[in-house]
């Protein structure tokens, strides 16, 4: 994650989670204006729908800028990027929030909730064996958030202290892999909204999570600065099944995101969401 960036992962239990997903099924942003709603194009492609008609997306609602309401409707980096997919293929755009785990390990595929995963997702090897994952679509790392008169500038300057982590997400990796040989707590939240309301009112020091995520919530909250990045060398995918018709519509997307790097249409969306154009 390297520029403007923003955040992921999350937990509830089996109960809770297809709570969400009945609750939080919305229509997405493009989704209402593609052309579609025959699946002729995706069985040409080789892909087999779980919904007729419809690319059905999951994610873990909010993660701004990636995804997060407006409206009635979900938006974001992430769902315009797959809005291309869904608009190729003549589909009709649905997202559901469910939570993060269902997706990183691929249960959500298995269990015919969704045809791809969307989150701010960094590919590691675990993900891999579990997934069919895309071609990276972003750079991103992690960063630190603190007050700005805190002091903090590092993890050296967290001991004794509380540090606020997503759960299920690399940045929560991050913050366990040095807690003891700086001696910090980590404090593991479902969401990011949750973890960076909990640095305001003051009950972490600071909070780690992806640069584009925490970058867009300091320009709306100037009291909090990111104090310190950190070089994770990590990229965005996007997931599907592993077996199946996941690795044909990895394929598609994979297509589509070249021919959108060559023709600017990823760089028009890029901008959109972080107001900068994409590093070359």
């Amino acid at each position: 994650m390297n520029i403007v960036r923003t955040l992921r992962k999350h937990r509830r239990t089996v109960a809770a989670a297809s709570a969400a997903v009945l609750a939080l099924s919305v229509a997405a942003c493009g989704g209402e204006s593609s052309s579609g709603g025959s699946d002729d194009k995706a069985k040409a492609a080789g892909i087999e729908l779980i919904k007729s008609g419809t690319l059905t997306i999951c994610t873990h609602l909010p993660y701004k800028p990636f995804e997060f309401k407006e409206g009635t409707k979900v938006v974001g980096f992430d769902t315009d990027l797959l809005t291309l997919l869904a608009d190729d293929l003549g589909l009709k755009v649905d997202v559901i929030s469910i939570e993060w785990a269902q997706v990183t390990s691929g249960a959500a595929f298995k269990a015919k909730k969704c045809d791809v995963g969307m989150g701010a997702m960094t590919i590691n090897e675990p993900r891999k064996a579990a997934l069919s994952i895309t071609d990276p679509y972003m750079d991103a790392t992690q960063v630190l958030l603190a007050k700005k008169d805190s002091g903090i500038k590092g993890l050296a300057d967290l001991k004794g202290k509380k540090l606020g982590a997503q759960g299920d997400t690399t940045g929560k990796d991050y913050a366990d892999k040095y807690a003891k040989e700086n001696g910090y707590e980590v404090i593991p939240f479902n969401d990011l909204a949750l973890q960076m309301n909990n640095v305001k009112s003051g009950r972490v020091a600071a909070a780690i999570n992806d640069n584009g995520a925490i970058y867009d919530f300091v320009k709306d909250n100037p009291d909090l600065a990111v104090v310190a990045e950190f070089d994770t060398g990590e990229q965005y995918g996007f997931a599907a099944l592993k077996d199946g018709s996941g690795p044909k519509v990895v394929a598609k997307f994979n297509e589509l995101l070249a021919k959108a790097k060559t023709d600017g249409k990823y760089t028009e969306i890029y901008k959109k969401w972080f107001g900068v154009e994409p590093k070359k």
